[in-house]
């Protein structure tokens, strides 16, 4: 019988903290990471940055393969005059030409999803730095990021964005 009554008294204590708990406010916010990456001027920055330090090599790829393309249709064009020694080797040029193009834009994609991974970091740290401010600061409870669904009431988006756009 003392089991049953303390076991009761337990469950009673437990129920009572429950409501006591859902009593008190709890302080949520959310941030949209997605937006902060879009919106915020270091983003910018770093995007332009990255363009202006990959255009060049962009470039000089697009101009490549203009020339690859250019070489094959006149190999096309002459393949009727040209002797099947000659054919062949501008063949197996153009081969090579186009491996060579490949090989250069797969490093040039590596490189660039490598700078983009760097400036991503260093940005990211940015705004959690600044996340864990506006939490210690504004006294909150929870911060999420990337929730599925939240409300307006608690997205702290906009709040983070202007926060790392003051800064310098």
């Amino acid at each position: 019988m003392s089991k049953l009554l303390k076991s009761a008294a337990m469950a009673a204590m437990l129920c009572a903290s429950a409501t006591g708990l859902q009593a008190q406010d709890l302080k949520i916010g959310y941030v949209n990471s997605e937006r902060v990456m879009r919106e915020a001027n270091l983003a910018k920055v770093a995007q332009a940055k990255l363009e202006t330090e990959f255009s060049k090599r962009e470039k000089e790829l697009k101009d490549l393969e203009t020339r690859l393309r250019g070489a094959a249709e006149k190999l096309e064009k002459d393949s009727p005059t040209l002797s099947e020694n000659e054919r062949g080797r501008r063949q197996r040029d153009l081969v090579e030409a186009d491996r060579d193009l490949q090989r250069k834009r797969r490093e040039f994609q590596e490189d660039l999803a490598q700078r983009k991974n760097e400036e991503l970091g260093m940005l990211v740290d940015r705004a959690n730095r600044v996340i864990k401010q506006i939490f210690d600061a504004e006294k909150y409870d929870l911060i999420l990021q990337d929730a599925v669904h939240a409300s307006a009431r608690v997205d702290i988006t906009k709040k983070v964005i202007d926060a790392l756009n003051a800064q310098k």
